[in-house]
Formats: structure tokens, sequence, C-alpha cells
């Protein structure tokens, strides 16, 4: 009989293989998220132009229009046009809120056991990205938007892993085992989903890195640490296992956050927090 040890070493080479020969089954960007980028990166795109994408897709019109007259974004008028909305936000916040929303078709599954796994991965992505909104709006280098897609994305190199786990039943039975695999694989997988995607290096950089706590760099704070210390403070709420002295991760020093309190102590940040969570219902 095969050992468990034995059946998950040869896992991961057939993931390894599967990545190098490009034959894992990988997402595909939502179709409204791919028009959007598309269209943000004409130069002679225009609010209306933009609008026009989005008022195609109903839902996301009233999402778009109830986060443009959020107290995350409210200026002193509040609209219903999703062009005003579109001007008031600007093109590039726009673009990433979009295909930040548009993520969670990704998570969906017709399975209800991959749905639950999937369901799980995307509740710890959002509270990853509502820490890392947050995080990054306190630092003037930062964009608080690019680091709250990084967050919620930092682990869709687990999907493909997942719905390739599926065909072997002892092995998606065994949800520590699975666990181990995608903690192992997930970062190179999402690294090479974003270069598929064409997404700028610094998602590539999150993918691949944000487990790796014993990273260090030189400069100001990267999307890497931003995502990192969400990772940590969030373990509060997602279980994920990390290391208990937050001082031994440097992406805290480089923050500039105190490893002996949280970030949520904060009443004023607790409710952002909650209001940011919020977009992803």
């Amino acid at each position: 009989m095969v050992s468990m040890q034995h059946k998950t070493e040869n896992f991961l080479e057939e993931v390894k293989d599967a990545v190098t020969t490009e034959r894992l089954l990988l997402p595909s960007l939502p179709d409204v998220a791919l028009k959007i980028k598309a269209e943000c990166e004409k130069e002679e795109s225009s609010a209306q132009k933009i609008a026009e994408v989005i008022s195609r897709d109903p839902a996301l019109t009233v999402r778009l229009l109830q986060i443009a007259n959020s107290s995350l974004y409210r200026t002193r008028i509040s609209t219903d046009n999703i062009q005003m909305a579109i001007t008031k936000l600007g093109l590039k916040l726009v673009r990433d809120l979009i295909i930040s929303l548009s993520m969670k078709q990704l998570y969906n599954a017709e399975n209800d056991v991959i749905a639950e796994r999937f369901n799980e991965l995307w509740l710890a992505s959002t509270k990853t990205a509502a820490i890392a909104h947050l995080l990054a709006s306190q630092h003037e280098h930062l964009d608080a938007e690019k680091a709250m897609l990084a967050g919620l994305t930092h682990n869709i190199g687990a999907l493909p892993i997942i719905l390739m786990a599926e065909d072997d039943d002892e092995l998606f039975d065994q949800p520590g085992t699975l666990y181990k695999i995608l903690h192992k694989l997930q970062g190179e997988v999402g690294a090479f989903i974003f270069q598929k995607w064409h997404f700028p290096s610094y998602m590539v950089d999150v993918a691949n890195e944000c487990y790796h706590f014993r990273r260090n760099h030189d400069g100001p704070a990267d999307y890497v640490d931003v995502v990192q210390v969400a990772l940590i403070q969030g373990s509060i709420y997602t279980g994920l296992d990390c290391p208990e002295d937050w001082s031994t991760v440097s992406a805290f020093a480089r923050m500039n956050i105190n490893t002996d309190s949280h970030v949520l102590d904060i009443e004023e940040n607790k409710l952002v927090f909650d209001e940011t969570t919020t977009l992803f219902k």
C-alpha cells in the first residue's frame, strides 16, 4: 500500500510537471474584468467608455455605485450615475475595484465539496484584502487598492491545485495533507497564473513570496510586506499557521507596526475593516 507521504510527494511532482508543461487547468480572468482592464489600458479610454462596459452587468453596476457612495470613497456628493461614479473614483481605481469584485466568480464551483473549500479560501482572502487595504492606506508610497487586490488574490494558486486533487479521493479527504501541499505550491502556481494574465510584477511577487515569512529586503515596504502582515494579523480569523513571534517577521518593521498589538485593536480601523469586507459579500 502506498503511504500518504509517498502519495503526497507524487502529487507534488504531478503538479510541478503540470505547471512546467502548461497542462494545469488555470482559471481565466472574468470576462468583465478582462474588458475593463483592456479598456483602461487604452490611451483614448474615458469614463463614458468604461461606463458602457460596466453597465452591461447590472449587478456589478450596483456594487460599484455602492462602493463610490460608501464612507471609504465618498465625497460630499453621492451619485446614482455610473459614469459620474467612475469619474469621481478615477479609471485606475475603477479598474482595480472591478477586477477585485469579479474575482468572486473564480471561487464558485458546482461540486459541493470543492465549493466548500473554495469558499474557505475566499473568506480568508477577503479578510486578508481588508487588512491589506487598511495597512497600505497608512503609507503614502503604497496604493490601498493595489494592496487590497493583492490580498484578495494572494491564494489564487490554490484553486487549480484543489481541482487537480479532486481526482484523488484519499488525498482530497485529508485536509491537513492537502493544506501542506497548497502551502508549498500555491505561490509558484499563483505567480504562473498572474504571468499568464499579464498582471504587474508586484502581483507575481505577492503570490510567489507572501508565505515566505523569513523574507528580507532593503528599501521601503512593498506589497509583499503588506500582505504578509495582513496574513499574520488576519490569522485570528483564518487560523493560518504563521510565526508566533511576530517580531521575527521583518515586514512588520518595514511597515512600522508594533508587533505587540493588533491593527484592529483601534476602533476606527475595525470600522474600516468591516466596511471593506462587506464589499465582497
